[in-house]
Protein backbone atom coordinates (compact mmCIF):
# COMPACT_ATOMS: atom_id res chain seq x y z
CA UNK A 1 0.00 0.00 0.00
CA UNK A 2 2.99 2.29 0.75
CA UNK A 3 4.64 1.32 -2.66
CA UNK A 4 0.84 2.65 -4.05
CA UNK A 5 0.70 5.54 -2.35
CA UNK A 6 4.51 6.81 -3.45
CA UNK A 7 3.79 5.68 -7.15
CA UNK A 8 0.47 7.82 -7.60
CA UNK A 9 2.42 11.01 -5.83
CA UNK A 10 5.23 10.23 -8.37
CA UNK A 11 2.75 9.81 -11.06
CA UNK A 12 1.17 13.56 -9.87
CA UNK A 13 4.14 15.24 -9.60
CA UNK A 14 5.50 13.81 -13.20
CA UNK A 15 1.79 15.23 -14.59
CA UNK A 16 2.56 18.36 -12.78
CA UNK A 17 5.81 19.01 -13.67
CA UNK A 18 5.47 18.15 -17.34
CA UNK A 19 1.68 20.10 -17.66
CA UNK A 20 2.74 23.48 -16.39
CA UNK A 21 6.39 23.74 -16.39
CA UNK A 22 7.09 21.48 -19.55
CA UNK A 23 6.40 23.76 -21.85
CA UNK A 24 6.38 22.77 -25.75
CA UNK A 25 8.40 19.64 -24.43
CA UNK A 26 5.49 18.74 -22.09
CA UNK A 27 2.79 19.33 -24.21
CA UNK A 28 4.59 16.73 -26.34
CA UNK A 29 4.84 14.15 -23.77
CA UNK A 30 1.31 14.66 -22.72
CA UNK A 31 0.00 14.50 -26.04
CA UNK A 32 -1.44 11.08 -25.49
CA UNK A 33 -3.57 11.76 -22.54
CA UNK A 34 -4.51 14.77 -24.77
CA UNK A 35 -5.79 12.21 -27.51
CA UNK A 36 -6.72 9.57 -24.63
CA UNK A 37 -9.11 12.65 -23.11
CA UNK A 38 -10.58 13.34 -26.22
CA UNK A 39 -11.33 9.63 -27.18
CA UNK A 40 -13.16 8.60 -23.73
CA UNK A 41 -15.13 12.33 -24.05
CA UNK A 42 -16.18 11.42 -27.99
CA UNK A 43 -16.54 7.70 -26.98
CA UNK A 44 -18.62 8.94 -23.91
CA UNK A 45 -20.77 10.51 -26.35
CA UNK A 46 -21.52 7.68 -28.60
CA UNK A 47 -22.04 5.41 -25.42
CA UNK A 48 -24.88 7.84 -23.89
CA UNK A 49 -26.45 7.48 -27.46
CA UNK A 50 -26.15 3.64 -27.77
CA UNK A 51 -27.49 2.66 -23.91
CA UNK A 52 -30.26 5.39 -24.82
CA UNK A 53 -31.68 3.18 -27.52
CA UNK A 54 -29.74 5.55 -30.19
CA UNK A 55 -26.87 5.06 -32.85
CA UNK A 56 -23.69 6.51 -33.86
CA UNK A 57 -23.10 7.89 -37.25
CA UNK A 58 -19.30 8.81 -36.85
CA UNK A 59 -16.34 9.55 -34.23
CA UNK A 60 -13.63 12.07 -35.29
CA UNK A 61 -10.74 12.57 -33.21
CA UNK A 62 -8.29 15.92 -34.77
CA UNK A 63 -4.48 15.77 -34.65
CA UNK A 64 -5.21 19.17 -32.40
CA UNK A 65 -6.60 17.02 -29.81
CA UNK A 66 -10.47 18.20 -30.82
CA UNK A 67 -12.82 15.62 -31.86
CA UNK A 68 -17.10 15.75 -32.27
CA UNK A 69 -19.38 12.55 -32.35
CA UNK A 70 -22.85 12.49 -34.75
CA UNK A 71 -25.66 10.23 -33.20
CA UNK A 72 -28.90 9.62 -34.07
CA UNK A 73 -31.57 9.09 -31.76
CA UNK A 74 -31.23 8.23 -28.33
CA UNK A 75 -31.71 10.55 -25.27
CA UNK A 76 -29.88 14.04 -25.91
CA UNK A 77 -29.56 14.38 -22.50
CA UNK A 78 -27.51 11.52 -21.99
CA UNK A 79 -25.88 11.71 -24.88
CA UNK A 80 -24.62 15.04 -24.36
CA UNK A 81 -23.57 14.79 -20.57
CA UNK A 82 -21.86 11.45 -21.63
CA UNK A 83 -19.09 13.53 -22.94
CA UNK A 84 -17.75 15.12 -20.04
CA UNK A 85 -19.11 12.52 -17.07
CA UNK A 86 -18.78 9.87 -19.29
CA UNK A 87 -15.21 10.24 -20.00
CA UNK A 88 -14.63 10.84 -15.88
CA UNK A 89 -16.62 7.80 -14.99
CA UNK A 90 -13.77 6.05 -17.78
CA UNK A 91 -10.77 7.68 -16.86
CA UNK A 92 -11.44 7.36 -13.02
CA UNK A 93 -12.25 3.33 -13.95
CA UNK A 94 -8.68 2.59 -15.85
CA UNK A 95 -7.11 4.21 -12.91
CA UNK A 96 -8.79 1.90 -10.43
CA UNK A 97 -8.35 -0.78 -12.18
CA UNK A 98 -4.27 0.32 -12.89
CA UNK A 99 -3.92 0.99 -9.04
CA UNK A 100 -6.02 -1.97 -7.24
CA UNK A 101 -6.14 -4.98 -10.04
CA UNK A 102 -2.96 -5.54 -11.26
CA UNK A 103 -3.90 -8.40 -13.00
CA UNK A 104 -6.66 -7.07 -15.04
CA UNK A 105 -4.32 -4.18 -16.38
CA UNK A 106 -2.90 -6.52 -19.48
CA UNK A 107 -6.36 -7.38 -20.52
CA UNK A 108 -7.42 -3.52 -20.05
CA UNK A 109 -5.02 -1.81 -22.26
CA UNK A 110 -5.94 -4.63 -25.01
CA UNK A 111 -9.46 -3.91 -24.54
CA UNK A 112 -9.28 -0.11 -24.57
CA UNK A 113 -6.96 -0.08 -27.79
CA UNK A 114 -9.74 -2.92 -29.26
CA UNK A 115 -12.02 -0.37 -28.82
CA UNK A 116 -10.20 2.35 -30.41
CA UNK A 117 -9.85 0.18 -33.60
CA UNK A 118 -13.19 -0.42 -33.75
CA UNK A 119 -14.38 2.99 -32.83
CA UNK A 120 -11.92 4.08 -36.19
CA UNK A 121 -13.09 1.33 -38.16
CA UNK A 122 -16.82 1.33 -37.40
CA UNK A 123 -17.47 4.82 -37.15
CA UNK A 124 -15.35 5.98 -39.24
CA UNK A 125 -15.24 9.71 -40.43
CA UNK A 126 -11.39 10.55 -41.64
CA UNK A 127 -8.50 8.90 -42.80
CA UNK A 128 -6.79 11.11 -39.72
CA UNK A 129 -9.12 10.40 -37.35
CA UNK A 130 -8.72 6.64 -38.36
CA UNK A 131 -5.09 6.44 -38.49
CA UNK A 132 -4.88 8.39 -35.08
CA UNK A 133 -6.86 5.57 -33.33
CA UNK A 134 -5.39 2.72 -35.13
CA UNK A 135 -2.02 3.93 -33.75
CA UNK A 136 -2.84 4.54 -30.35
CA UNK A 137 -4.51 1.38 -30.00
CA UNK A 138 -1.73 -0.89 -31.60
CA UNK A 139 0.50 1.17 -28.83
CA UNK A 140 -1.66 0.05 -26.60
CA UNK A 141 -1.64 -3.41 -27.76
CA UNK A 142 2.05 -3.40 -27.98
CA UNK A 143 2.40 -2.17 -24.18
CA UNK A 144 0.09 -4.95 -22.95
CA UNK A 145 1.77 -7.76 -24.96
CA UNK A 146 5.54 -6.42 -25.26
CA UNK A 147 6.46 -4.86 -22.01
CA UNK A 148 5.93 -5.12 -18.66
CA UNK A 149 4.50 -1.03 -18.29
CA UNK A 150 0.66 -2.27 -18.53
CA UNK A 151 0.07 -0.88 -14.81
CA UNK A 152 2.05 1.89 -14.61
CA UNK A 153 0.93 2.91 -18.10
CA UNK A 154 -2.61 2.23 -17.45
CA UNK A 155 -2.30 3.92 -13.68
CA UNK A 156 -0.60 7.14 -15.33
CA UNK A 157 -3.28 7.85 -18.02
CA UNK A 158 -6.20 7.16 -15.85
CA UNK A 159 -4.48 9.52 -13.30
CA UNK A 160 -3.83 12.44 -15.85
CA UNK A 161 -7.24 11.86 -17.66
CA UNK A 162 -8.58 12.62 -14.74
CA UNK A 163 -7.03 15.46 -14.23
CA UNK A 164 -7.43 17.11 -17.30
CA UNK A 165 -10.51 16.16 -17.63
CA UNK A 166 -11.07 18.66 -14.40
CA UNK A 167 -9.43 21.14 -15.29
CA UNK A 168 -11.03 21.10 -18.47
CA UNK A 169 -14.32 22.13 -17.08
CA UNK A 170 -14.55 25.87 -18.43
CA UNK A 171 -13.23 24.75 -21.73
CA UNK A 172 -13.84 21.24 -23.25
CA UNK A 173 -17.10 20.77 -22.66
CA UNK A 174 -18.69 24.29 -23.46
CA UNK A 175 -20.55 23.41 -27.03
CA UNK A 176 -21.96 20.57 -24.95
CA UNK A 177 -23.16 22.67 -21.88
CA UNK A 178 -24.65 25.24 -24.47
CA UNK A 179 -26.98 22.41 -25.92
CA UNK A 180 -27.68 20.78 -22.24
CA UNK A 181 -29.12 24.25 -21.59
CA UNK A 182 -31.40 24.43 -24.11
CA UNK A 183 -32.30 20.73 -24.07
CA UNK A 184 -32.84 20.48 -20.18
CA UNK A 185 -33.26 23.75 -18.89
CA UNK A 186 -33.63 24.53 -15.90
CA UNK A 187 -29.97 26.01 -14.88
CA UNK A 188 -27.81 28.11 -17.02
CA UNK A 189 -25.49 26.29 -18.34
CA UNK A 190 -22.69 28.41 -16.36
CA UNK A 191 -24.49 26.65 -13.43
CA UNK A 192 -24.77 23.02 -15.46
CA UNK A 193 -20.89 23.70 -15.41
CA UNK A 194 -20.41 23.96 -12.09
CA UNK A 195 -22.41 20.88 -11.26
CA UNK A 196 -20.74 18.88 -14.14
CA UNK A 197 -17.16 19.75 -11.76
CA UNK A 198 -18.44 18.41 -9.18
CA UNK A 199 -20.05 15.27 -9.88
CA UNK A 200 -16.26 14.69 -11.90
CA UNK A 201 -14.61 15.86 -8.57
CA UNK A 202 -16.76 13.75 -6.00
CA UNK A 203 -16.03 10.48 -8.20
CA UNK A 204 -12.22 11.32 -8.37
CA UNK A 205 -12.34 11.92 -4.54
CA UNK A 206 -14.54 8.58 -3.72
CA UNK A 207 -11.72 6.58 -6.69
CA UNK A 208 -9.03 7.72 -4.62
CA UNK A 209 -10.89 7.03 -1.19
CA UNK A 210 -11.53 3.66 -2.33
CA UNK A 211 -8.32 3.19 -4.14
CA UNK A 212 -6.23 3.86 -0.41
CA UNK A 213 -8.54 2.05 1.44
CA UNK A 214 -6.98 -0.45 3.61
Amino acid sequence: MRNLHYRVLAFLLVYGMLKFFGGSFGHLVLYPVTLLVTFLHEFGHALGALITGGSVVSLQINADGSGYTVTRGGSQAVVLMGGYLGSAVLGNLLFRIGARHRQLTHHTLLVLGGIMCLSALFWFESLSSTALLLGFGFLLGFIALRTTWDQDVLMFLGLAAVLYIIQDFDVGPTSDLAMYEQVVGIFPSQIWMYIWLGLAGLLFFWNLKAVFKR
